[in-house]
């Protein structure tokens, strides 16, 4: 099929790009030239595994031909279906803002006027339930003088994508879910995803867009809810002197719990589960619901990074010293800082006249942008020489292999937030929940 997807971030970018890998011929639309540019000469504009192979197998001079990319709206019209892979960023009250949704359903709607045959737009953005049916489609017809359902079809396919691994992720679905209000639309969907669902032999749920909407925040919001839930379960194995780790491995193998999002430690972050539970709490507290759980959850995230300081309070005054700060990416596999628990940390050091020295392997670039003025190595091993403290707040497979090097520090105090770093002697080691 010919697709067009509009956006090119992590979800546009790597949607485009397995597209074009199942065969389809997909262009993608961004306002960001420079982005275009990129992706045009075969690059990928984004830090993700896999990636770079796929788009320089598709676009670029030696490519397929099969993935190109433009800021030209128009490219719509020579297609069949489009994806809208556009931000939905919070609100300061932690609501939805779709005002880049809205613009490009402007845009798009707009660009459709002048299509005289049926298209089908599938929404993949993450929108509380009511976005499409309420917003998207009104301002779709409203731009393009058309009915939904009757000259054009409106669908919803949420995205389950890692950070890390969301080209695998996208290669090999654990569901694939299908959310239409017309069986047009439904049709179209299916097409699109037949050659995936077929190579991966993927599980497809068909349901309404709305049903679709809450599907994706459903899944985030038990996935976040499960990660605060092990913590504060490694918060009390902590206090009873039990390896929570130990514990962990043992109720992993219930199968009503999984051994999946069992790993205690400093927290989630990253650009979808603190939006997206902040943005279903807001909704369902719109509706006049108080979401206890998915509150809870919340609140019990946000006090790890300030529990890992306390530990290391309790070895080391910092005042005036070097600090160590392992991992600046929200997780490992990404440059991504969106909400990284090195955020808080950092902040927790100048708050207590911390002299800070940050490494990460890909994402010091992004994290200067947060904290232009504090020092950053090239290494683990210079980050570490002549600090009085470390902290691990990304689990990185090279912090794994990290030993001497600890030697190198006026004192070996280490805190782990992620279980990666082994126990020895000559160390003095803290890890957060364990």
């Amino acid at each position: 099929m010919k697709i067009s997807i509009i956006g090119s971030g992590y979800v546009g970018t790597t949607v485009a790009a397995c597209f074009a890998d199942l065969g389809h011929d997909v262009v993608n639309i961004d306002i960001d030239e420079a982005i275009v540019e990129t992706i045009n000469d075969g690059d990928a504009p984004i830090h993700e595994e896999g990636l770079p192979e796929l788009v320089a197998d598709h676009a670029g001079p030696d490519g397929t031909g099969r993935l190109h990319a433009t800021t030209d709206y128009d490219a719509v019209l020579d297609t069949d279906v489009t994806f809208l892979c556009l931000p939905t960023p919070q609100n300061d009250d932690g609501s939805i803002d779709l005002s880049i949704m809205e613009a490009g359903a402007k845009q798009l709607g707009a660009t459709l006027a002048d299509k005289p045959d049926w298209h089908t737009v599938v929404v993949k953005s993450t929108v509380v339930p009511g976005s499409i049916e309420e917003t998207i489609t009104p301002i779709l017809e409203a731009e393009s003088g058309k009915t939904a359902g009757e000259e054009f079809g409106i669908g919803m396919n949420p995205e389950f994508l890692r950070e890390g691994t969301a080209v695998h992720d996208f290669l090999n679905p654990d569901k694939v879910v299908l959310g239409a209000d017309d069986e047009r639309a439904l049709a179209t969907m299916h097409e699109v995803f037949d050659p995936l669902v077929s190579q991966a032999d993927a599980p497809v749920v068909e349901t309404d867009t709305r049903t679709a909407e809450m599907i994706k925040y459903a899944n985030n919001a038990f996935l976040a809810s499960k990660i605060s839930l092990i913590n504060d379960i490694g918060n009390i194995c902590k206090e009873f002197g039990i390896d929570a780790y130990e514990v962990a491995d043992a109720i992993g193998l219930d199968d009503r719990i999984g051994e999946q999002f069992l790993r205690s430690g400093v927290g989630w972050g990253g650009s979808c589960f603190p939006k997206d539970t902040h943005a279903i709490i807001s909704a369902a507290e719109e509706q006049d619901y108080e979401p206890i759980v998915l509150k809870s959850a919340v609140e019990l995230n946000d006090r790890q990074p300030e529990r890992l300081l306390d530990l290391l309070d309790g070895h080391v005054d910092v005042a005036g010293e070097r600090v160590a700060v392992l991992g600046l990416a929200f997780k490992p596999g990404t440059d991504d800082v969106r909400n990284s628990r090195a955020i808080p940390v950092i902040e927790g050091l100048r708050e207590r006249d911390a002299e800070v020295v940050a490494y990460d392997p890909v994402a010091t670039a992004n994290m200067r942008e947060h904290f232009p003025d504090i020092e950053y190595a090239d290494s683990a091993v210079t980050a570490l020489e002549g600090t009085h403290g470390a902290v691990v707040v990304t689990d990185w497979d090279e912090f794994a292999a990290l030993d001497g090097e600890f030697d190198a520090m006026a004192d070996s105090v280490v805190v782990d937030g992620r279980r990666i770093i082994d126990r020895r002697e000559g160390i003095t080691y803290e890890g957060l929940t364990w």
